[in-house]
């Protein structure tokens, strides 16, 4: 390839990569987190009553209607609400508004979400990373004692899914009062642990959220934080250094009938709850260990049998799970929570490469 042309920044960045999209065949998807069941049909309503005509104006700068039905939602005011291009992009504005190039950097886990090392590299964040303790928790205490800038914390964590409930959760963002404690929430609608309530007694704490998980909604993109007035004053400055219109009419208009539909996604987000208990206790059953998962994923490992092996297999079979061939990592595979009938093929081809 022709990198000529190339910053030499860009050349030393290693980019995110995201779960496997195929189109050449049919798979039983469990490899990206999505949603195994369909949007509210409030959503199908919206879509079908859009006005194709309005799309030569631009959407609100400010996201106004879905800020106020979040903040309806998440007992807040509007003010309190940040809505971006899905919650990757909130997450990535978030680092260069609060953190500093030539600062005390950002504290996260050497095993969470891959795309904050990504963020830090982008935005020249300098980085604090902490090991996992040896049962794959958060080492919280370790974290507290870094010299940094904030944190970032995903609860449930990703790709473990194990979560920190809210009591232990508020000790540490009441000990850290100086530093700014960034809870990415993308799966916490399948723990039941918020951390939004914080909000209104800790000025600290960003909470970050998706529509891509819970809602159903991943091919939206769109995600909001809800923090205190200053933080999200923060985030809409930088936003509008880069991006004034991140969330389009569509979204917006989508997004505002899913915040509607709470009874619908309650029901739903139950179903996916049992199935993973029921996926787990299977797993396990199989001789894989798994820690209990609050999210709609998986982490399984079986000893001997690489998770290479078991990803390269089931694929074969025709069904997609995720696979990082990193440190650690690389013994296990992360699957998510499928429909029932789903699950019960993934477990089928488990069993006749395991046999």
């Amino acid at each position: 390839m022709d990198k000529r042309y190339w910053s030499s920044r860009i050349r030393e960045l290693v980019p995110y990569t995201p779960g496997e999209q195929p189109k050449d065949r049919v798979f039983v998807k469990l490899n990206t987190n999505e949603n195994p069941y369909p949007p509210s049909p409030r959503v199908k309503a919206a879509l079908e009553g859009l006005n194709a005509d309005e799309l030569r104006r631009y959407p609100r700068p400010d996201a106004g209607l879905l800020r106020a039905a979040i903040a309806e939602k998440e007992g807040v005011s509007p003010e309190n609400v940040f809505c971006g291009n899905g919650s990757d992009e909130v997450l990535a504005l978030s680092f260069p508004a609060f953190f500093d190039a030539d600062g005390a950097g950002a504290c996260f886990a050497d095993l969470t979400y891959s795309f904050y090392e990504v963020f830090a590299a982008f935005f020249g964040i300098p980085e604090k990373i902490v090991p996992l303790k040896d049962d794959f928790t958060f080492d919280l205490d370790a974290m507290r004692a870094q010299d940094c800038r904030g944190y970032y914390i995903a609860n449930p964590n990703a790709p473990t899914g194990i979560g920190i409930g809210r009591t232990e959760m508020e000790r540490f963002v009441a000990s850290v009062p100086e530093k700014i404690v960034v809870l990415d929430e993308a799966y916490m609608d399948f723990f039941g642990e918020s951390c939004v309530p914080l909000v209104g007694r800790y000025d600290n704490v960003l909470v970050v959220k998706t529509f891509s998980k819970s809602y159903a909604l991943a091919g939206i993109r769109c995600g909001y934080a809800v923090g205190s007035k200053a933080l999200i004053a923060g985030l809409m400055r930088m936003k509008d250094c880069f991006n004034s219109y991140p969330v389009d009419a569509v979204a917006e208009a989508v997004c505002c009938a899913a915040v509607g539909d709470g009874a619908y996604y309650a029901e739903a987000t139950k179903k996916v709850v049992a199935e993973r208990s029921r996926l787990q206790d299977a797993l396990r059953e199989m001789g894989f260990f798994v820690p209990e998962s609050r999210a709609n994923f998986l982490f399984a490992g079986r000893g001997a049998v690489g998770g290479k092996t078991i990803y390269e297999r089931l694929k074969a079979e025709g069904v997609l799970v995720r696979f990082w061939d990193k440190p650690v990592l690389r013994d296990f595979v992360r699957i998510t929570v499928g429909t029932r009938e789903e699950n019960t093929v993934l477990l089928e081809k488990l069993k006749n490469i395991l046999s």
